[in-house]
């Protein structure tokens, strides 16, 4: 008789084409062309770090449901956005399904004006729902505001040297602030605990941090990039003496244009990485112990692939557990970082020469083909 084949099945999204949820079913389906069910264990486990597809991973995971109120997008516009509100009244928020670069058109893109105001109403709407815990990802944002516009949402209001409050919002009105008043931000705060989702650790400022590292993709110039650094230390140093604790200098401050070291301040938030609380949130660890092999992916593996971010942490619990894993993607680069890394192997779901468009176009066929081979190599 043949021993059942348990196989983990934990990819990411393919962004613009599938789902982390997707890729899972296509999986399976080659997998099943493959092997007879009856000699078949699989167990799916969709994967997010902090950025798009961590409400739907957790949700996976946790019964729950999604939340679709109307919020303002980056400029101001109302759209609707959603967020996921679990069986224990857990908030789980994508920042950029609010404030993210998704929500605007390439000739849009502007951080002097884009804000996380969406954000705050997010946050808001869940406080309103009777949250006390939230999970937020600070991935996607179209922002460089340092959570200004959050936690005007919520509100705190901002004043000029001469008391006159400003209105303004967006990354390039920073410099204008002179103070900072707290006392009508949301008491609810108090009583509940914010959890970051990110794999960034960059500063607030300098060269490293969110507006010289992120501004460019963003929209921003050269100058734009100056001017909204030196606002962004500005600010960071007044929510400083506000909160007294240190913030531009502090690891992760510089996430989602500085949204980490508003979620530090207004919120006192704390960081996770993204696959650390889906894995728990999973149980990962406990579901992968006496599997056959653990297949992941992603759109594309390069150089960044695995710095601490979602495979670098499903690759930790392969090899504590003693269980192959290989990955697919796409687009493969620098495969032998991988392999030095501890991947069993990898595999391009692209099968005869063809576009990116038609790669993306036909992507859950390639990736029910690519699993079909896999399991046919290995069992």
């Amino acid at each position: 008789m043949n021993k059942v084949k348990k196989i983990i099945l934990a990819p990411c999204s393919f962004k613009g084409s599938l789902s982390a949820l997707e890729v899972c079913q296509h999986l399976q389906k080659g997998i099943k062309r493959a092997l007879p069910t009856s000699q078949l264990e699989i167990i799916s486990i969709p994967i997010a770090d902090g950025g798009e597809g961590l409400v739907e991973c957790l949700l996976a995971t946790k019964s729950g449901k999604l939340i679709k109120p109307k919020v303002k997008d980056p400029l101001g516009r109302e759209i609707a956005s959603f967020y996921g509100l679990t069986e224990d009244n857990t908030a789980i928020i994508e920042m950029a399904a609010a404030s993210g670069l998704p929500l605007l058109k390439k000739s849009e893109r502007d951080p002097l004006k884009a804000s996380t105001f969406g954000t705050g109403e997010l946050i808001l709407h869940a406080l309103e729902a009777g949250c006390r815990k939230f999970v937020i990802g600070l991935g996607g944002s179209a922002t460089v505001d340092c959570g200004h516009g959050m936690a005007k949402a919520l509100g705190v209001k901002y004043f000029d040297k001469g008391g006159k409050e400003i209105e303004e919002m967006g990354g390039g009105c920073l410099g204008k602030i002179a103070q900072i008043d707290i006392s009508s931000l949301d008491k609810r705060i108090n009583e509940s605990k914010f959890t970051a989702a990110c794999d960034v650790t960059n500063p607030l400022c300098g060269e490293k941090g969110a507006s010289y590292v992120f501004g460019p993709q963003k929209g921003a110039n050269k100058e734009q990039v100056e001017l909204l650094d030196k606002n962004l230390k500005h600010f960071g140093e007044l929510l400083e003496k506000v909160f007294n604790k240190e913030l531009v200098n502090k690891q992760g401050s510089g996430a989602a244009g500085g949204l980490g070291a508003g979620l530090f301040a207004f919120l006192n938030g704390e960081f996770k990485k993204g696959i650390d609380i889906v894995k728990e949130s999973s149980n990962f660890d406990e579901k992968v112990k006496g599997a056959d092999l653990i297949i992941t992916g992603e759109g594309g593996l390069d150089s960044q692939t695995l710095g601490g971010k979602a495979l670098s942490g499903l690759l930790e619990s392969a090899k504590k557990l003693n269980v192959p894993i290989i990955a697919i993607a796409g687009k493969l680069e620098d495969e032998e970082i991988f392999y030095e890394a501890g991947f069993k192997s990898l595999f391009s779901i692209v099968n005869k020469v063809m576009t990116e468009e038609e790669a993306m176009r036909d992507a859950g066929v390639l990736v029910e083909k690519t699993a079909e081979r896999i399991v046919r190599l290995y069992f």
